[in-house]
C-alpha cells in the first residue's frame, strides 16, 4: 500500500512539472491575446489564470490527447466571452482624450492605440476572429476550431471585420 502512494505522488509531481512547463511556455502569448480581447492588462492576466485554472482541473484527461495550445486559445475564449457578458465593456478609459477620431498614426506606441480603438468597435466574436486570424497567425480551420464555428464563419467574419476596419481607419491610416 506504500508503493502505491508512493506512486501516485511521483506521478502527480509528474504531471505538475508537465503543467508548470505548459504555463511557463505559453503564459506570455495567452496574455498578450487576452490583452488584444479586452485592452486592460489586469483583467488579460486574470483571464490568463483562469485559463490555466480550468486547464489543470482537466490535466489530467487534456494532457495526452489534446493539442494543448489550440485548447488553451480556445478555454480563454471561451473566458473572454463570458467576462464580456458579465461586464459593459463599451467604455475605454484612457490618460487623454483623442484629438481627432480618425488622426493619422505617426509611430508605433500610436498605431498600436489606434489600432486597439478600432478593435474596440468590433463585437467580441469579431474581435477574436481578427487576433486569432491576423495577430496570432492561425490558420481559419484553427480559429475555427478554437471558436467552435465552421471554417465559413471565420472568412465571413473576418472579411467584414477587416471592412469595418477598413472603413473606421480610412483612406489616409498609414500600414506598416
Amino acid at each position: 500500500m506504500a508503493r502505491w502512494g508512493a506512486a501516485r505522488r511521483r506521478e502527480q509531481a509528474a504531471w505538475q512539472a508537465e503543467f508548470t512547463a505548459f504555463v511557463t511556455a505559453t503564459a506570455p502569448n495567452l496574455r498578450r491575446t487576452a490583452y488584444l480581447m479586452c485592452r486592460d492588462w489586469h483583467l488579460a492576466q486574470d483571464l490568463t489564470q483562469i485559463t490555466f485554472a480550468k486547464m489543470y482541473a482537466a490535466w489530467g484527461r487534456i494532457r495526452r490527447t489534446t493539442n494543448l495550445e489550440a485548447y488553451s486559445r480556445r478555454v480563454l475564449m471561451n473566458a473572454v466571452f463570458d467576462q464580456k457578458k458579465r461586464r459593459s465593456d463599451s467604455e475605454v478609459v484612457l490618460a487623454e482624450l483623442p484629438d481627432a477620431p480618425h488622426r493619422r498614426a505617426a509611430d508605433t506606441v500610436e498605431l498600436h492605440v489606434t489600432l486597439l480603438r478600432a478593435l474596440a468597435t468590433l463585437p467580441v466574436r469579431d474581435q477574436a476572429i481578427v487576433v486569432l486570424r491576423h495577430w496570432e497567425d492561425q490558420s481559419v480551420d484553427a480559429v475555427a476550431g478554437i471558436l467552435d464555428v465552421s471554417a465559413s464563419v471565420v472568412k465571413t467574419q473576418s472579411a467584414r471585420a477587416l471592412g469595418r476596419l477598413r472603413a473606421l481607419l480610412g483612406e489616409d491610416f498609414v500600414r506598416i
